[in-house]
């Protein structure tokens, strides 16, 4: 029997509104998530494994300024450019994670790298980027990551004394923080998710993107889960850790832990967002209690989806 193999992606949850949205802005995002999507795929049909698969497929769009992360990522109230990342594996539940990073190209590669030669899980700022450095990972002038849309929202941002999420109604919505979870054919699951934060951050401020078991999480006895939305909701509720918590001790389904938490225990504490998450059986889901998300999937059955709407 063919092993079976799966990824999924995200680019953000929140969308441009669809009277907003252009047809034009439309293909360009599908375009976007389309390339990432099959740059994923691409390793796992080799053989490759779930952990590479999600660190190329969010590598991809963080050289994309379509999304909030590496080349897209929002300007601080400092007018810089601070990314998170995180990558885990679900075999060894081995992990990788950095914070306030700036300079580098693609910090889900940084991750990974902490995960496989620091001896730490979680490094961040000037630390992490001595590290970065001494293990030659790929750094950018500050120019690389500017973006006019991106500094108009942070001059809107700065004007109204406002620290503002991607899709907070404010601004000209374009969107987020970007993550990938995939199946490879050996059956272990991984999940990668990287993003700019917030616009107009201030004092080091830290989502959940990074942290294991908030924004990021890979177990392959459950699930791999990549989140996106209100961070600080996400950190309170231990969303991804949330969602394999139900299915290891509640014996949910995939579809059923990860409705739970984003469609009530997500929303009973205010926040909002979304996931994906991805089983060592196949499984895909897409939560989210939002208008809309960013979102693919390709299956080694021959589905594929690209959407952006509910």
């Amino acid at each position: 029997m063919k092993n079976i193999f799966t990824i999924a992606i995200h680019g953000g949850a929140g969308t441009i509104h669809k009277s907003q949205m252009s047809d034009e802005k439309e293909a360009a995002y599908k375009a976007a998530l389309s390339a990432a999507l099959y740059a994923g795929y691409a390793l796992l049909e080799k053989g490759g494994s779930a952990l590479d698969a999600v660190e190329k497929a969010v590598s991809e769009m963080e050289d994309s300024p379509l999304f909030n992360a590496g080349k897209g990522a929002v300007f601080t109230h400092e007018g810089t450019h601070e990314m998170d990342a995180a990558i885990m594996e679900g075999k060894t539940r081995m992990g990788g994670a950095v914070a306030g990073i700036e300079r580098v190209k693609n910090p889900v590669q940084l991750a990974k790298l902490i995960m496989e030669k620091s001896g730490h899980v979680f490094l961040a700022g000037e630390g992490a980027l001595v590290f970065a450095k001494e293990n030659n990972v790929q750094l950018e002038a500050a120019e690389y990551f500017h973006d006019d849309l991106r500094y108009k929202q942070w001059q809107e941002a700065l004007k109204n004394d406002v620290v503002q999420l991607d899709h907070s109604p404010l601004n000209e919505k374009k969107f987020g923080t970007v993550g990938a979870v995939a199946l490879d054919q050996e059956g272990n699951i991984a999940a990668a998710t990287s993003t700019g934060g917030m616009t107009n951050k201030r004092f080091g401020r830290v989502g959940d993107s990074p942290m294991l078991g908030a924004g990021n999480y890979a177990n392959n006895q459950t699930c791999a889960v990549s989140c996106t939305g209100s961070g600080e909701f996400f950190i309170r509720g231990v969303v991804a850790y949330d969602v394999s918590c139900l299915m290891e001790f509640k014996g949910l389904s995939l579809q059923d832990a990860c409705s739970e938490v984003i469609q009530k225990r997500l929303l009973e504490l205010g926040g909002d967002g979304g996931l994906i998450a991805a089983d060592t059986k196949g499984n895909l889901c897409f939560e989210f209690n939002t208008d809309g998300m960013y979102r693919g999937m390709k299956k080694s059955d021959g589905t594929e989806e690209i959407s952006i709407y509910k």
